[in-house]
């Protein structure tokens, strides 16, 4: 199966950006729904100021910019997103429960041919997968932030995914100029959050035992592990709160190991989480 009509479920900080990436790169036709008006407005403010950057960088055209977002089409009602699309992209808030009632409407509108695959950076795809009738049809394809640069997508195998699922998401992968990794086994955290977030733990103990300034992890890290941006910078790129739920997630399914450290709770707990509230480890409200 060809994929040519995407459905984006979330317009938030990780759909919008898929949306864009299947329109412009993968030139789909793109149905980018959210829950509230707002919320999909918001993300087509935000693929319009990503287009802006495009234009200023020369890296596309204004007649290109005009088709990208001829084939971006937002939208609140669910049936209408799903019902012709081939390939549907959950990007929904990090919950199971939330993403299993997705799946369970999605599978009731989607065309039997089409496939449902979830953004989910560590939740299980077989617990989700479990909510349709089409468990062979569901995958994981995560994507990293922003989606528009990142080259990495996770394709994520269910206990029941077939093979041809997994084939078709990896062409249209690479149809939007991404490499790929397939994760063999449903296991939690995948590939990457597997390694990293035990390491942005790690980062956040050395802060909280007064070992270093944030600054001095963030320095260290980059000139001494040729990281592009430190730990505690990319804690609060990442949402501490995302970071919590995912370190809980791998302590609960793996090992005690994974135990998040207090500091990152306490941060959670007083609502700084980071850039997209301002304040996390650093003050995002400050202009540079």
């Amino acid at each position: 199966m060809e994929v040519k009509k995407v459905a984006v479920l979330g317009a938030g900080l990780m759909g919008h950006g898929i949306a864009q990436v299947a329109a412009q790169v993968a030139r789909c036709e793109v149905n980018l729904r959210d829950i509230s008006q707002e919320f999909v407005d918001n993300g087509m403010r935000m693929i319009n100021n990503s287009l802006q950057r495009f234009l200023r960088k020369q890296t596309v055209t204004e007649a290109e910019a005009k088709e990208i977002l001829a084939r971006l089409h937002p939208m609140l009602d669910l049936k209408e997103a799903v019902e012709d699309a081939d390939l549907i992209v959950e990007a929904v808030p990090e919950k199971v429960e939330i993403k299993r009632n997705v799946f369970a409407e999605v599978d009731k509108f989607a065309k039997p041919e089409a496939i449902i695959a979830s953004n989910t950076s560590s939740i299980s795809i077989t617990e989700i997968a479990s909510a349709t009738n089409r468990p062979e049809k569901v995958c994981g394809m995560h994507f990293f932030n922003p989606p528009q640069l990142m080259k990495l997508i996770e394709i994520i195998r269910g206990a029941k995914t077939s093979d041809e699922t997994v084939d078709i998401i990896v062409n249209v992968s690479k149809k939007m100029g991404k490499e790929t990794v397939i994760v063999k086994k449903d296991s939690p955290g995948f590939i990457v959050n597997r390694i990293l977030i035990p390491a942005l733990n790690e980062a956040i103990s050395l802060v909280h035992e007064g070992i270093a300034d944030p600054e001095d992890v963030d320095k260290a890290i980059t000139l001494g592990l040729n990281w592009p941006m430190g730990p505690i910078k990319l804690l609060d790129y990442l949402g501490l709160d995302t970071t919590l739920s995912i370190a809980e997630l791998l302590r609960d399914e793996l090992a005690p190991k994974y135990r998040p450290c207090p500091l990152l709770r306490q941060m959670v707990r007083a609502g700084l989480h980071g850039r997209k509230t301002g304040k996390g480890f650093y003050d995002w409200t400050r202009k540079e």
